[in-house]
């Protein structure tokens, strides 16, 4: 098995951790609040990661390349937003309904992708945006 697709699973696994977990945590307490202490355990985290590794010294030369600093930066910015809406979507919402509409993301990465990136859409994968499009409405709607 390619080492891709063991962190792709392993990414899918912890994110479904993340609706549940969070759903659980949710009760009692703001979203946005839930949030930031969520990112803040994240930072923490991350950084024990790279201290460990041996790669604390590898900050300064990211910092230092300012493309790669801005879109890291927007990219920060979207993940909490992304973080942010989720965790009020699941405040008020099942689980059963808000992790599938979560994962339409996969369709707007895959749009998004094809438009800003150039990539490009064989009609197999086509034909797996719009199958992932309608089982999200499915499950979510169901």
């Amino acid at each position: 098995m390619s080492m891709w697709l063991i962190f792709a699973l392993l990414s899918a696994v912890t994110a479904a951790l993340v609706a549940i977990f969070g759903k659980i945590g949710l009760q009692g307490i703001d979203p946005n609040v839930a949030t930031t202490i969520r990112a803040v355990i994240m930072a923490l985290f991350m950084i024990a990661v790279i201290v460990v590794q041996g790669k604390w010294q590898l900050v300064g030369e990211a910092l230092e390349n300012r493309k790669a600093l801005l879109y890291i930066g927007l990219s920060g910015i979207a993940g909490a937003a992304s973080w942010l809406f989720y965790f009020i979507a699941l405040k008020y919402g099942k689980v059963t309904q808000v992790a599938p509409i979560d994962k339409l993301s996969v369709v707007f990465s895959i749009i998004l992708a094809m438009i800003i990136l150039g990539e490009t859409l064989n009609w197999m994968s086509g034909i797996g945006v719009v199958l992932i499009t309608a089982g999200v409405l499915f499950i979510a709607f169901s």
